[in-house]
């Protein structure tokens, strides 16, 4: 075997253990903690929602998160948003039907993380009580991740990072009766869009011995020449 072909085997080896290397974690991870979630994420624009009144906006509903733009819709029973509100202070984001879903998507840069409170509100906008809140995200690798938090608050915070671009995450309070008997509300606040996700110690591992591979060979080739 001559010593450029072998060249040419190491090199092809060494590439391949590069996309291995990030294909290997291509997979949706969560964070019930919002500082976990920031640690695990690169640079990170925040949606507040404080421009919302309690007024309907049709969706889709183009919104930025800092400086990543993104599409929030409701549906499917009704394609209209509305502003929730415990204050008049702090505004979140809510559906016009409790049955219905806020998707968040078309995002105008690739993120690697999605993350926001997620919790439930009556007919008013109060946030109240709610049993459960399923939120659901999908990357482009077709990887999706259905989390179910119970109990949860304005103070539940989830988030989820891909090693691949997120594509979307939607978020529901289904059937729920309420304690008033009226229904609970998804609502959202504070939407977290991350551009990357910060690689484990072990991708850094294979990584750095992909590239060992291809400064080995570099070497090798040089002496054969």
């Amino acid at each position: 075997m001559s010593h450029s072909y072998r060249a040419v085997k190491l090199a092809a080896a060494a590439a391949a253990m590069l996309v291995a290397a990030s294909a290997a974690h291509a997979e949706l991870t969560t964070y019930t903690s919002q500082s976990a979630y920031l640690a695990a994420v690169g640079n990170t624009g925040v949606d507040t929602y404080d421009d919302l009144d309690i007024e309907p906006y049709d969706t889709p509903f183009p919104r930025v998160a800092g400086d990543y733009s993104y599409v929030a819709t409701t549906g499917p029973g009704n394609p209209r948003a509305y502003g929730a509100s415990d204050d008049d202070l702090d505004w979140y984001l809510s559906s016009s039907r409790r049955t219905d879903s806020i998707t968040f998507s078309d995002f105008g840069t690739p993120v690697a993380g999605i993350g926001a409170f997620f919790w439930g509100s009556n007919i008013a906008g109060y946030s109240v009580n709610a049993p459960y809140i399923t939120v659901n995200a999908t990357d482009s690798s077709g990887a999706t991740l259905t989390y179910t938090i119970e109990n949860p608050t304005r103070y539940s915070f989830l988030g989820f990072v891909s090693d691949v671009q997120i594509v979307s995450l939607s978020v529901a309070t289904g059937d729920q009766a309420g304690e008033d008997g009226f229904g609970i509300w998804p609502t959202v606040n504070d939407l977290h869009l991350s551009v990357s996700a910060v690689p484990e110690p072990g991708t850094y591992g294979m990584l750095l011995a992909g590239l060992g591979i291809l400064g080995w060979t570099a070497r090798r080739h040089r002496r054969a020449s």
